[in-house]
């Protein structure tokens, strides 16, 4: 019973629409001070201040002290991936029209890149997979592609070695095609995807955040993972 009694006790925490909005302003996870929260929830310092208490010594949150300042963040990516589950359900209302419920609205700083499990998400794994299907570096069906010899070899040349990689079938690829975000379309998932990122980050192309699941990319990054099955534009005349 201790999983009930956990879910409970968050729940309950979570259930007061300002804690839940305190909570979803740290989403990004950046680091935000008192003051500012209250702003964003339109509560008093004092008031900001107790639910900021109640979050942090249940473990959601972690207090960081910076001169006269108390910054708080989400105390893990687990706060955060329960925050985000919890905010891309949506109950039946049987007072609205299907199709009537509004998308959820994505942090801008986490549209660009974001971990989406163990492999890339957000617009730039969206376009990735796309410009990787154009280029012919995938073949196959939408619902299950696989690696073709000209992707084995131009993977190959960036440092992905797909022999390499666990997959039930070799050169099969898993598409994501998760919809907890409004902005976020199919996308490389499974070993190649992992394989994908885990290149990113090691190149210092892209960076973790601690608690978030939000990715940082350098503009060399943005460059190098941008120029990946590139195809360059017809020249007409």
């Amino acid at each position: 019973m201790k999983a009930v009694s956990s879910i409970s006790q968050v729940a309950g925490l979570m259930a007061d629409p300002k804690r839940s909005a305190m909570l979803w302003a740290l989403i990004d996870g950046i680091p935000r001070p008192t003051d500012e929260l209250a702003d964003m929830t339109g509560l008093t310092a004092s008031s900001a201040c107790a639910h900021l208490s109640l979050l942090s010594s249940a473990g959601l949150l972690k207090l960081e002290a910076r001169g006269r300042k108390r910054y708080f963040r989400l105390a893990s990516p687990a706060v955060g991936a329960a925050v985000e589950a919890l905010a891309s359900l949506q109950l039946k209302d049987n007072g609205s029209q299907p199709g009537q419920a509004a998308p959820l609205q994505v942090p801008l700083s986490m549209r660009r890149a974001r971990r989406c499990g163990a492999h890339l998400g957000g617009e730039l794994a969206s376009d990735l997979y796309q410009r990787l299907v154009a280029a012919g570096w995938l073949e196959g069906s939408d619902l299950q592609p696989r690696i073709s010899l000209e992707g084995r070899t131009q993977l190959a040349a960036i440092g992905v070695y797909t022999e390499a990689l666990a997959s039930p079938q070799q050169g099969e690829c898993t598409i994501c095609r998760c919809s907890e975000w409004s902005d976020q379309g199919p996308h490389l998932g499974g070993s190649l995807g992992q394989a994908l990122l885990r290149l990113f980050l090691q190149s210092g192309w892209i960076r973790e955040q601690e608690g978030s699941r939000l990715l940082q990319i350098s503009a060399l990054g943005i460059q190098c993972i941008n120029r990946i099955a590139h195809m360059p534009a017809l020249q007409v005349g």
